[in-house]
C-alpha cells in the first residue's frame, strides 16, 4: 500500500509517522509546498518508507500526477483545499480521505459522489477526532438500540496546565479553531435539524481528577452528517466543545466585537483583516508547548431490549512524550490512518462520497486505535 500525504504540518507528521508503523504499509510520500519542511518531519520519523517531495496543492496538474502514484490520498492542509484534492482523488482512481470539518466544503464534496461511484473511489472527508471518530461511536453506538431518545457528543483538546487569559494552547491549525468558533452547530431538537449559533448553550461536564468540572458550548462542524441521518428518529443531538470553565465567554467576547470579522481593515498601507490579524495574534499568545489532553465522551440514550438505557464511550488521552506526540495529533491523525489504510485494504468497500459515520465499522476501528493505546472506554447503564 501506497500512501500520499498532503501536508507535513502536525497532522501530516503524525500521519506518516503512524503509516510508517503499519503492515502492509510499502511507501509514503510526504508532499508539501515548504520542502524543507517536509524533509526535517522525514528525518525526524527515521521510516525509509517516508520519502518528501516539493508539492503546492494549489497546483491542480501537479497534485493530480503525483497523487496518481499512490493507493490513497490523505489531505492534511487547510480545509480550503478539500474540495479540489476530491476532484483529483476521482480523476486519478485513487481513495482520498480528509480531515475535514467545514460544513461547506464537505457539502461540495458530497456533490462529487455521482463520479467517485462510477469511478470506483471512496472519498472520505471528516476523518480524525471530532467530526470523525466521535462520530462513528455515535452512529454504530445508535445501532444497538430500538429507538433512541438523545444523543450527545462532547469532545475537546486542552492544556494539562492551563494558563490565562484563555486556559488554552493551539493544539491544530489557528484557522480550524477559529473556524469552529464561527458561524453555526446543526443539532436536532424534538427530532428537527435546528442551527444553534457557536458559542452558546454552556454547560457543565465532569471528568475524574485532575479535571473536575469543566464546561461545552455549541461549534460548528463537529456533527457531520449525524443531524441529517437520524432527522425524524432521534429527539437531540448535538455536538459541543469541552474547554475549562470561563473559555467560552472570554472568547465569545472577543468575536462577538468582530475580530474574526472577514471584511477588509486597512492599516496604513496595508489591507489585511480583523480575522487574519487575530489569528496571528493567537498563534503567538497560544502556543502549543504544553503537554496536553484529550477528553471524549458520547452518549446514545435509549429503548434497548425494551428498557431505558444509556451507552456511553469514553476517553481520556495524553500527550505521548516518548515519541513526542500531542494527544490532539494522536487522536486525530491515528484515526484517520486506520480509515485510509481500512480503504485500502477493502475493509471499507463502499464507494462514492462519505463520512466516517456512514462506513466505517466499529470493532475493527477500535481494535486498530487499541493497537495505538487508545483505550475507548463502553459503559452500559
Amino acid at each position: 500500500m501506497k500512501f500520499l500525504i498532503l501536508g507535513s504540518g502536525l497532522m501530516g507528521s503524525a500521519l506518516a509517522f503512524d503509516l510508517a508503523r503499519s503492515k502492509g504499509v510499502t511507501g509514503i510520500t510526504l508532499a508539501d509546498s515548504d520542502f524543507a519542511a517536509a524533509r526535517r518531519t522525514a528525518e525526524r520519523i527515521g521510516s525509509p518508507l517516508v520519502k518528501p517531495v516539493a508539492l503546492d496543492v494549489e497546483y491542480q496538474d501537479n497534485v493530480v500526477a503525483l497523487m496518481g502514484e499512490h493507493d490513497c490520498a490523505i489531505g492534511a492542509v487547510s480545509y480550503r483545499f478539500n474540495y479540489g484534492l476530491s476532484l483529483a482523488a476521482i480523476e486519478t482512481g485513487v481513495h482520498f480521505c480528509d480531515l475535514g470539518g467545514n460544513d461547506d466544503v464537505v457539502r461540495r464534496q458530497r456533490s462529487l459522489d455521482p463520479k467517485a461511484r462510477q469511478k470506483g473511489v471512496a472519498i472520505v472527508p471528516n476523518c480524525g477526532l471530532a467530526p470523525g471518530m466521535a462520530n462513528v461511536l455515535a452512529a454504530r453506538g445508535a445501532e444497538l438500540f430500538e429507538s433512541i431518545d438523545r444523543i450527545a457528543l462532547r469532545v475537546g483538546g486542552l492544556p494539562q496546565e492551563p494558563r490565562p487569559p484563555f486556559n488554552y494552547q493551539l493544539v491544530f491549525a489557528v484557522e480550524g479553531l477559529v473556524n469552529e468558533y464561527s458561524g453555526f452547530s446543526a443539532t436536532l431538537r424534538d427530532s428537527r435539524i435546528v442551527q444553534h449559533e457557536t458559542l452558546t448553550e454552556v454547560e457543565a461536564i465532569d471528568f475524574p481528577a485532575p479535571f473536575g468540572t469543566l464546561e461545552a458550548f455549541h461549534t460548528s462542524g463537529g456533527s457531520s452528517l449525524l443531524p441529517e441521518m437520524f432527522e425524524g428518529k432521534v429527539r437531540h443531538l448535538d455536538y459541543k466543545t469541552i474547554r475549562y470553565p470561563g473559555h467560552c465567554e472570554r472568547f465569545k467576547t472577543l468575536l462577538d466585537l468582530g475580530f474574526a470579522s472577514s471584511e477588509p481593515v486597512v492599516v496604513g498601507s496595508n489591507v489585511l483583516t480583523s480575522r487574519e490579524m487575530f489569528s496571528e495574534l493567537l498563534k503567538r499568545k497560544l502556543t502549543g508547548d504544553g503537554p496536553d489532553v484529550v477528553l471524549l465522551r458520547v452518549t446514545v440514550s435509549g429503548l434497548r431490549d425494551g428498557k431505558e438505557t444509556t451507552l456511553e464511550f469514553n476517553l481520556i488521552d495524553s500527550f505521548d512524550k516518548n515519541d513526542n506526540i500531542t494527544a490532539m495529533m494522536r487522536t486525530t491523525a491515528y484515526p484517520t490512518s486506520v480509515i485510509a489504510q481500512m480503504l485500502t485494504k477493502g475493509t471499507i468497500g463502499t464507494r462514492g462520497v462519505m463520512t466516517p459515520e456512514q462506513c466505517v465499522p466499529l470493532q475493527p476501528f477500535l481494535a486498530e486505535l487499541r493497537a495505538r493505546s487508545i483505550a475507548v472506554t463502553e459503559t452500559w447503564k
